[in-house]
């Protein structure tokens, strides 16, 4: 019986293969790859150059052969509805490979990938006109972390929260699926697929409707430098995918520019406008683009951002860049030769940040002394390093910026990254003193820049952020290794009393110890109304929410004292004074900075040291009787008209 069967299948492929063939060869798409449902059919197509015959495979038993087309695609339409999983089967090899442009894989990556319809949900969204970087304060999450669920559903009750707080535009850390239960998500293998660890793709798309229905943005944080080592089956299809041309410290870089890697370029540009389009995201971050090669006349990541832009329509989106040397020529428009970029991420700023608050002065920390100079230049011209000599890195670091907009630097004490690094994974807040925390934050606040927080920043939350990553036993003990010689560069993390508590990343405790608890929100409440209310003064206060390019300018005032004046029309000025040292006594102070403007005083709006922030107050402000610092604080000032 189980031979009658088999032929009887066999009979019925083989009348399926003959009649579907050639069916799809000239299809319209609406991507170049993948698998695009309409109704009782589906559309097919993978890029395989590498393969002389690609057959698609379907979970019913269905097996067709697919039209090979000169550009190395091969493609077919064949009966199949949404919901039905399926594969390739390439050349004579037994194993049914997922589909490398595969919208869900419900199993992992190594499973079959599942055919979705990207239309059956019913967006509420209509009215959205997207975001905007002027005025935007960020917020960065990690899903699986975020909340005790760790899916998008459980997220979606935390945005009120979120926009009580003052939050506008929420960055999530990738979600393209990878392999293991748990993992940062920057070893992404199926590009296209939203990882199945959150929930499903009606899931992702659910939570950027509620984010947009309460007026927040929600960017994707994609990886487009390299591809994860596990579930990686690019290469089954092409071996043109990777080079060895170009060094990358992940391993071989993507090819974007051979002569043969169209197919990855059509890959990648279609990706970043898929997000844009199927999802509804108001943006990318594009990670380590400094590790994104291409000598094309068109780069590939200016390509990507035209890509993006055109899929939003109407809509207003955000791209920005991980650059860690800071190259502000990737926010040159895309007709000048630069990336198109609204933004990047000023690690700069960041550096020197940890150096005021903690002293740390080891690997790439070394070129900063978080002195006020540092912080009044870094208010001026965004970037500190704009193409002097980085004594770290033993080359020049950076590009001119001094045209850039302020908008155009991310500024931020924490991100997931910078968290992790730091010994334990602990928080800054749990290793600076409190006062000049908050004075520091005040500052971070209140920049031009854009500020972005890292998930629980905003109520002081205990969890560390560790590195965490679920892999196989070999490639766990591989990273384990790697994490270890990454941090040895800070000389603490080489003692053996370090090594041997630092949380190995396969660990599931690890991953747990991550989860934010967010009873803390209530028990932190000084914590969390200091930041509401340093971001509710960014927001209304006309001056500070102006962010005009070369709109104050500051003055180093003591040992680690330094003001800062912001410019407003007719004298509405406003002065924010930082001290993160000792207490400065009563005196003159020789500087024009402080003097308020003719027939106005200054005003006290905001003090970091207010004891309702769980600070021990500050005296009051007797400019007239000579200019008293208290210490680890920050006053914002206003210049209001005198009656």
């Amino acid at each position: 019986m189980a031979r009658i069967r088999e032929r009887t299948i066999a009979r019925a492929c083989g009348r399926e293969t003959r009649r579907l063939k050639h069916e799809a060869a000239g299809a319209v798409r609406r991507y170049p790859v993948g698998a695009e449902p309409d109704g009782e059919t589906c559309a097919f197509r993978v890029w395989a150059p590498k393969r002389a015959r690609v057959r698609l495979a379907l979970e019913n038993g269905l097996r067709a052969e697919m039209a090979r087309e000169p550009t190395g695609h091969f493609s077919l339409t064949a009966p199949a509805r949404a919901g039905e999983r399926y594969g390739f089967l390439l050349d004579d090899d037994a194993k049914i490979y997922p589909d490398p442009a595969s919208r869900f894989q419900p199993e992992g990556p190594h499973g079959l990938s599942q055919i979705i319809n990207p239309r059956a949900y019913e967006w509420r969204d209509g009215a959205w006109r997207g975001v905007r970087l002027r005025g935007a304060v960020i917020y960065e999450f990690h899903v699986g972390t975020f909340t005790p669920e760790g899916t998008w559903r459980a997220a979606i009750d935390k945005l009120p929260l979120l926009r009580e707080t003052g939050i506008t535009l929420l960055e999530m850390m990738p979600v393209a699926d990878f392999p293991g239960a748990f993992g940062w998500g920057y070893d992404g293998v199926n590009l296209y697929a939203p990882t199945r660890l959150y929930g499903a793709p009606d899931d992702l798309r659910a939570f950027v409707d509620a984010a947009h229905a309460l007026g927040m943005g929600v960017i994707h944080d994609v990886v487009y430098n390299h591809v994860g080592p596990d579930g990686n089956y690019l290469s089954q299809f092409s071996d043109d995918w990777f080079t060895a041309r170009h060094a990358n410290e992940w391993g071989d870089a993507i090819d974007f520019d051979s002569p043969h890697a169209q197919g990855v370029r059509e890959f990648f540009i279609a990706n970043a406008a898929y997000w844009i389009d199927e999802f509804h995201f108001d943006g990318l971050r594009l990670d380590a683009t400094q590790s994104i090669f291409d000598s094309s006349p068109e780069h590939v990541i200016a390509a990507m951002t035209n890509a993006a832009r055109k899929a939003a329509g109407a809509r207003a989106i955000v791209i920005i860049g991980e650059n860690e040397p800071m190259d502000t020529r990737l926010l040159q428009p895309t007709e000048a030769g630069g990336a198109g970029l609204d933004a990047i991420w000023n690690d700069d700023l960041h550096h020197s940040a940890v150096v005021a608050l903690t002293g740390l002065r080891q690997a790439y920390f070394m070129d900063h002394a978080g002195r006020p100079q540092e912080f009044i230049s870094a208010a001026k011209y965004g970037a500190l390093f704009q193409g002097q000599y980085y004594v770290q890195q033993r080359k020049p670091r950076g590009a001119s910026a001094l045209d850039v907009p302020p908008e155009a630097f991310v500024n931020f004490l924490e991100n997931h990254d910078q968290a992790a690094n730091l010994p334990m994974g602990l928080r800054l807040h749990e290793r600076a003193a409190p006062a000049r925390m908050r004075a520091l934050t005040t500052l971070f606040r209140l920049l031009p820049g854009t500020p972005m927080l890292f998930q629980g920043e905003e109520f002081n939350a205990s969890a560390p952020f560790h590195y965490f990553a679920d892999h196989e036993p070999t490639l766990a003990a591989n990273v384990r290794e790697g994490r270890l010689d990454f941090l040895s560069q800070f000389d603490n993390a080489r003692s053996e009393a370090v090594r041997a508590r630092t949380p190995a990343p396969d660990a599931r405790e690890t991953f747990e110890a991550c989860r934010l608890d967010w009873s803390e929100r209530a028990r932190n409440a000084q914590a969390l109304r200091f930041t509401q209310d340093i971001l509710r003064l960014r927001r209304t206060d006309e001056v500070f929410a102006a962010q005009r390019l070369r709109g104050l300018d500051g003055a180093v005032i003591g040992p680690e004292a330094f003001v800062l004046r912001y410019f407003g029309a007719g004298g509405e000025d406003r002065l924010l004074i930082v001290n993160l040292g000792q207490d400065v006594a009563p005196g003159p102070l020789a500087e024009p900075l402080v003097a308020p403007p003719a027939g106005r005083a200054w005003t006290e709006i905001f003090c970091s040291e207010d004891p309702a922030y769980g600070g021990t107050g500050a005296p009051p402000l007797e400019p007239e009787r000579g200019w008293r610092l208290p210490a680890c604080c920050a006053l914002a000032l206003a210049a209001a008209p005198i009656f």
